[in-house]
């Protein structure tokens, strides 16, 4: 009895691609996520999210390597990248770890919103700013970086004209409201 053509050829082929595209997409968001730990200090972390990286990575690649003629893998490669690009800066964005300095610049609500961030147990410091047309108050806060939808309402509900400025920060030492480092 002879066996389905599709069976013999296609099914191989599709599965491969498929298998391909799931590891790439797991250990390209892995990297993206070891990156994360890597910028803010975690090594350990970092380093065991790499290993289980590379490991199916190298699955992956092998794969690849194995049937070069087969463009199919190599589209399950590239799509799987381009998925795990996407998914790993997702789950980063969701889970949110780490601190971020804010900087508010209101020209006329400065203390209004300085008050409603207490309020909310943001802590808040408040420090004289020069600028070209004269002083300038600017509110400076670190908040855990999961609250900063959160400050930037409580911000836009009083002045949506107001400059928030935010970055990364890894703090030395010391206390932010809401986490301990």
């Amino acid at each position: 009895m002879t066996r389905c053509f599709v069976y013999d050829r296609i099914v191989p082929i599709v599965l491969s691609a498929l298998l391909i595209f799931g590891l790439r997409i797991c250990d390209v968001s892995m990297g993206t996520i070891r990156t994360m730990f890597t910028v803010q200090g975690r090594k350990y972390l970092a380093a065991g999210i790499g290993f289980f990286e590379v490991m199916i990575w190298a699955m992956a690649i092998r794969q690849v390597f194995s049937q070069l003629d087969n463009l199919w893998n190599v589209l399950g490669y590239g799509g799987g990248f381009a998925v795990g690009t996407w998914l790993g800066i997702t789950i980063e964005q969701k889970l949110a770890i780490g601190i971020v300095q804010v900087h508010v610049v209101s020209r006329h609500h400065t203390d209004v919103i300085a008050d409603a961030l207490r309020k909310n147990r943001f802590g808040v410091t408040i420090i004289a700013g020069e600028g070209g047309t004269g002083g300038m108050p600017i509110i400076s806060s670190l908040i855990p970086r999961k609250r900063a939808d959160e400050f930037k309402s409580i911000v836009d509900g009083i002045d949506p004209r107001a400059m928030i400025v935010m970055h990364s920060a890894n703090l030395y030492r010391g206390f932010v409201h809401g986490s301990r480092k």
